[in-house]
């Protein structure tokens, strides 16, 4: 089953990155939509980039979370603290 698409993958078109299965049509960029490869792309957090962009939108704030539209990771553990919880 594709990932992308939610459609059955035929072994002759079949794409296996990071654990996930797509359709070799169905892998690209989530910035750009370019089609990607084995050798150009990169991941985060279970989504797939090319690796320009991927680059450009960790340039963009300096850090993973907030280039990609996440909240910084030592927010989340400062919140975490503050609630009283550790975060476990």
């Amino acid at each position: 089953m594709c990932s992308a698409c939610l459609t059955p993958v035929y072994p002759m078109e079949k794409m296996a990155a990071d654990k996930f299965i797509f359709h070799k049509k169905c892998f690209c960029c989530k910035h750009c939509k370019q089609r990607l490869s084995l050798r150009n792309y990169a991941s985060l957090y279970g989504e797939f980039y090319c690796v320009f962009h991927y680059q450009q939108l960790f340039r963009k704030k300096g850090n993973y979370d907030e280039g990609f539209g996440y909240q910084q990771h030592k927010n989340r553990w400062l919140l975490s603290k503050t609630n009283g919880t550790d975060g476990i």
